[in-house]
């Protein structure tokens, strides 16, 4: 597995091409070889292209609006063939499919057709999870409707390990169960304050079991692992990422 940085962690400083330039320089610095699009201010696909071509960046996968899959597709297309990147993340099925079984049923479907047409220009779609994915109808959970509705073939997941121990599923469990349908994965640790708030909080530096968690990455063979941390507490996000970056190598990860 490789790792990337999640640029939604820096999207502070991603507001300007300029400010987009320096940030992948200092990504590059840290040691990050790829990164995931997210976040980003306006800029034209073709000078990012140029940017991460300059400092040896790939582009390794991508979040992109739920309206933009659905109405600009072929925009989304031509630039990801331009990025030479083949997974097309979307963050989060849409608010209003969110709290019934129908609303999951139809959001499936839909995931599906958008799957199709990317496949058929060489790409990969990728969903990627938050917590409210786990909340039951009719005891089953909105992810498992979206593991078993979806078309296998053509919908890959991108779990977010945070979410979904938030989520209070086991991370390990899913990610062995996602197997064949999973290539790039989210990691991201949970901390807690004495005051019992939830936190984010750097690879290695949380509770949670990253051992197993990137074992089980090995296992179902993951090619990428992006590095992520929504909030940083007050403390600088570059800091954060070359600390998970750092952790991670001790884990054993050792292409970066």
């Amino acid at each position: 597995m490789k790792l990337a940085a999640q640029l939604f962690t820096l999207r502070d400083y991603l507001k300007t091409t300029k400010d987009i330039e320096a940030t992948l320089k200092k990504v590059k610095g840290i040691g990050y070889n790829a990164v995931q699009v997210s976040g980003l201010g306006p800029i034209d696909p073709k000078v990012l292209k140029e940017m991460t071509d300059s400092e040896g960046l790939d582009i390794c996968a991508t979040h992109i609006s739920y309206a933009d899959l659905t109405d600009k597709l072929d925009e989304v297309i031509e630039k990801h063939h331009l990025w030479g990147c083949k997974y097309v993340g979307l963050g989060a099925m849409p608010l209003e499919q969110r709290s019934s079984k129908q609303g999951y049923l139809d959001f499936a479907k839909q995931a599906s057709e958008i799957g199709r047409q990317l496949k058929s220009a060489g790409l990969k779609f990728i969903y990627h999870n938050h917590n409210f994915e786990f909340a039951k109808y009719n005891g089953i959970t909105g992810m498992d409707i979206l593991f078993q509705e979806t078309d296998p073939d053509v919908v890959d997941f991108e779990l977010d390990v945070y979410w979904v121990q938030a989520g209070g599923a086991d991370p390990v469990d899913w990610i062995r169960k996602v197997k064949d349908r999973m290539k790039v994965v989210h990691l991201k640790d949970m901390a807690v304050t004495s005051e019992r708030e939830q936190r984010y909080a750097e690879v290695g530096e949380g509770n949670m079991n990253f051992e197993r968690i990137l074992e089980a990455c090995k296992e179902i063979g993951v090619e990428w692992g992006a590095v992520e941390q929504d909030q940083c507490y007050g403390k600088n996000a570059f800091d954060c990422l070359e600390l998970s970056f750092h952790n991670l190598r001790q884990y054993g990860i050792e292409e970066a």
